[in-house]
């Protein structure tokens, strides 16, 4: 119930608008047939972005999924999204925590922006799992 009061605050405080961002940025990574896998990671982020509480972003090595993202071309990918789009939705989070650290209730908030601000620098080789419980 705490992850569906939180994702609705959420959606509104700039989980809506930042989701839409990286939604376009899959359309723009579509353009081209070198950018779909790019699109792809976009559009499983985008959504992330829209409803975070109650799951989060893990590397896929980490959850035994290795793939092409988690080796030497993940990293030359990477290299190659943070110049074109990763910087540009990085900055949006950051903007958008910066604005929820105005309020007390917007500190999750703020927090969660700069989570996602990290992942928007390097989103190749993640994945999007549910969020364990805590022990």
């Amino acid at each position: 119930m705490l992850s569906l009061i939180g994702n609705v605050l959420w959606f509104v405080l700039g989980g809506a608008a930042m989701g839409l961002a990286w939604w376009l940025a899959g359309l723009l990574a579509l353009v081209s047939i070198v950018g779909i896998p790019w699109a792809r990671a976009c559009f499983v982020i985008g959504q992330f972005t829209f409803w975070p509480f109650g799951r989060e972003a893990v590397s896929r090595a980490a959850v035994g999924r290795p793939g092409i993202g988690t080796g030497p071309l993940g990293l030359i990918g990477n290299v190659v999204w943070f110049l074109l789009l990763g910087v540009w939705l990085a900055i949006g989070h950051i903007i958008a925590a910066l604005l929820n650290f105005i309020t007390i209730i917007g500190i999750p908030f703020g927090i969660q922006h700069l989570k996602l601000a990290v992942i928007a620098l390097a989103p190749i080789g993640m994945t999007i799992v549910a969020k364990r419980p805590s022990r």
